[in-house]
């Protein structure tokens, strides 16, 4: 990232063409380019209309313009939005214009949140919330997420610091006063209430993690089976598209392909993979060894088979993987059930419909049950779970060395805050700030 000393713009709406398009600015040179556009600086949150200008008094558009003052900004610095007409030409004239004036430059991904993160706007895991909340593709993804940009998990970890920092100052207070006796233990043991009472709401709260971090990744199903069994049909039913390519020919398939769904607001990632037989084929042998290295690291593979073959049963496989579904697939043409009916969890059409929406029903049950009441965790990301359990365990060899001297109680406890300031960005995270706003969109 660049230094905050300089004013950055971008696009902060959609993709050109559109029918208006944002330009946000922001830093210490706002109200300059504000004043070299519109001619003067609007009054403040209140939106103006005007004719904007470039540096040679050539008209570039009508704008709606608004300008928001430090610090009451999205990024804390002086503010300014654009609304112009949403044409490539009129975004670029605009571009052109804003880059010729002295201390701007375009922004980097995620650059105006991390100047509203810098600027105390917001904490680090309201941060993510709103790089969460950009990229929910579901219902259930996006009440996640908004949550998170409202800081309830912030809020409960500065609450847990706080407690641990009073918890801190009554051990330390009993250093201090090592030599009045018994006032040392006097406040040693509330201290010591108060971290096994933290300790278990944080592992409370870890507990949820899991199913929240499974919500904002999503599910994964692989159609998996023998060659020709209709995988890509089923694919193609369940997206309600042309996905994949369908052919009568064994093999068409050599490599994985991926769709998205909105199963009744769970995120499930459908994979269609090659037909798992022997082959000579070197392009088909390395489509089979995908196929079978994706429904191994699925979360439910639906093995697909043709009603007519009794003998297309999933390979045995040792450890521990993922639910398999066996799908009988072309019953229309299928002359009985044979004895591979009695295995049998669904029997259905791909390519005319019968009993899919029977299978759907089934994933979206699967899914509820997968996910539980994730998006109601407060934890949703590894970074998260990572340091709320170096918490907990901070917590618990503080517990254990109370009979060790209160100095190495006082040193645990500072751990265990000092993880959780990590965790809000108070403290010590400059190694991985770029890291998360850099997946962040232009203009965001």
């Amino acid at each position: 990232m660049h230094s905050p000393d300089q004013t950055i713009f971008a696009l902060s709406s959609g993709r050109a063409p559109s029918a208006i398009a944002i330009i946000r600015v922001s830093g210490p040179q706002t109200r300059l380019a504000v004043e070299r556009l519109c001619g003067k600086l609007p009054a403040p949150r209140l939106a103006q209309f005007a004719t904007l200008r470039d540096l040679d008094g050539s008209a570039l558009d009508e704008s709606v313009t608004l300008w928001f003052p430090a610090p009451h900004s999205a990024t804390g610095e002086d503010v300014a939005e654009f609304h112009v007409h949403g044409g490539r030409a009129v975004i670029a004239a605009m571009f052109d214009a804003l880059g010729a004036i002295d201390g701007l430059r375009q922004a980097e991904p995620g650059e105006f949140t991390r100047r509203a993160f810098e600027n105390g706007k917001l904490d680090l895991t309201e941060a993510e919330g709103l790089d969460d909340l950009i990229h929910a593709d579901t219902d259930r993804q996006r009440r996640q997420a908004l949550r998170h940009l409202k800081g309830l998990l912030g809020a409960k970890a500065e609450s847990w610091r706080q407690q641990i920092i009073e918890a801190s100052a009554l051990i330390e207070a009993g250093i201090d006063f090592s030599d009045e006796g018994d006032v040392s233990t006097e406040l040693v043991a509330p201290a010591l209430r108060k971290i096994a009472t933290l300790k278990s709401e944080i592992e409370e709260t870890l507990g949820l993690s899991a199913q929240s971090e499974r919500l904002r990744e999503g599910l994964t199903v692989a159609i998996a089976g023998p060659p020709n069994a209709g995988k890509s049909t089923l694919l193609n039913r369940l997206a309600r598209r042309e996905a994949a390519i369908v052919s009568p020919h064994a093999g068409t398939t050599r490599d994985v392909i991926e769709v998205h769904l909105d199963l009744d607001g769970y995120p499930v990632t459908l994979i269609d993979t090659a037909g798992v037989r022997d082959t000579h084929d070197p392009v088909e042998q390395e489509g089979v060894r995908r196929a079978r290295d994706r429904a191994r690291t699925s979360d439910l593979v639906l093995w697909l088979v043709d009603a007519n073959d009794n003998s297309a049963l999933p390979p045995k496989s040792e450890g521990d993987h993922a639910p398999v579904w066996i799908v009988r697939n072309k019953v229309d043409l299928a002359g009985g059930n044979g004895d591979g009916a009695a295995r049998a969890q669904f029997d259905i059409s791909a390519s005319r419909g019968d009993g899919v929406s029977d299978l759907v029903a089934a994933l979206v049950t699967y899914a509820r049950d997968y996910f539980g009441s994730g998006e109601m965790a407060l934890v949703s990301r590894a970074r998260h779970r990572t340091l709320l359990r170096e918490t907990v365990a901070a917590l618990e060899r503080a517990g254990r060395s109370a009979d060790k001297g209160d100095e190495l109680l006082a040193e645990e406890l500072r751990i265990a805050i000092h993880s959780l300031g990590r965790l809000t960005g108070r403290v010590d995270v400059e190694d991985i700030l770029d890291v998360i706003f850099r997946e962040f969109c232009i203009g965001k």
